[in-house]
């Protein structure tokens, strides 16, 4: 499995790259494989790809789809959707993890299709509506067709359909409207707590003295004492590599009476690990500072 230290070191390069290549990318294809959808927990279904993600909440009276992936994800969350036995133009919400083309770049077609409602925090939703373009770190280069949000979020807002509820977290700084999304849902008689991740991921970015994100250090420090306080049983997030889908997968499948995607201590080694990853670079950037400042 690729590490998340590589994954975040290489992401700026391969950013870059899209730029020419786009989906032809080795590395963007590889996120971007089939996967057969399933549940995984409760009324929880995966129907994304191999590490870019998309979850379906039913519910009966209609469903609710987070994140699109890539516009190429698609017509595999089309396919997955109908493979799990149910119909696309029952999602009646779409929600959203960050406004980022890998997850936000389907949104516009997916609305089109379910003529389901998208809502999102205002400062994504902005984002959304210019198709990516004016993005604070990668500026016009990872646009996407624009989509309109039909609801802004506020913080710790419930989203409620058929029973089930959602609440919008907002963990700001790999966005500035990044939301991370919590739910409870019912399995075996167990009640369980889902925390769906939106990043805390740092892909390049200028920390300090960053004009077009002055707050951005504060954001990831507040967004990391959030999450850390999250009650999670059931950690899944906006790359599959975050929560090791691929390894769950095989582990599911090997035994159906233990479910790998409850794991709390996993949640807990995701968020020790990416903060040690965001400080370090944050310390390297205030040294970097002092020795422009010494010359």
């Amino acid at each position: 499995m690729f590490c998340l230290a590589c994954l975040l070191f290489i992401a700026p390069f391969f950013i870059q790259w899209r730029n020419v290549s786009g989906q032809a990318d080795e590395t963007f294809r590889s996120w971007n494989q089939p996967v057969k959808p399933f549940r995984i927990i409760g009324n929880v279904y995966y129907a994304g790809a191999s590490d870019i993600t998309s979850f379906l909440i039913t519910t009966p009276e209609g469903h609710i789809l987070l994140d699109s992936g890539f516009p190429e994800t698609v017509p595999q969350i089309k396919r997955n959707i109908i493979a799990l036995g149910f119909r696309l133009e029952d999602v009646k919400i779409l929600i959203n993890s960050h406004a980022h083309y890998d997850h936000a770049g389907g949104l516009a077609e997916l609305k089109e299709l379910t003529k389901a409602k998208l809502l999102a925090s205002e400062a994504d939703a902005a984002l959304l509506a210019n198709g990516g373009k004016g993005d604070f770190s990668f500026g016009d280069r990872l646009s996407y067709t624009s989509v309109k949000a039909d609801q802004i979020l506020r913080d710790s807002e419930n989203v409620k359909l058929g029973g089930t509820v959602l609440t919008a977290h907002l963990t700001p700084g790999h966005t500035k409207g990044c939301t991370t999304w919590t739910m409870k849902v019912s399995d075996n008689g167990k009640i369980y707590n889902v925390v769906f991740v939106g990043s805390t991921s740092v892909p390049g970015y200028k920390l300090i003295d960053n004009a077009e994100y002055p707050n951005i250090v504060a954001d990831y420090k507040q967004t990391f004492r959030r999450l850390k306080k999250l009650p999670a049983d059931v950690f899944l997030g906006s790359h599959g590599i975050f929560f090791g889908l691929q390894e769950k997968i095989k582990l599911l499948a090997q035994n159906s009476d233990q479910n790998p995607f409850v794991d709390p201590n996993g949640y807990k080694d995701f968020l020790k690990r990416t903060e040690k990853e965001f400080r370090a670079k944050l310390k390297e950037q205030q040294k970097q500072k002092k020795l422009y400042r010494k010359s």
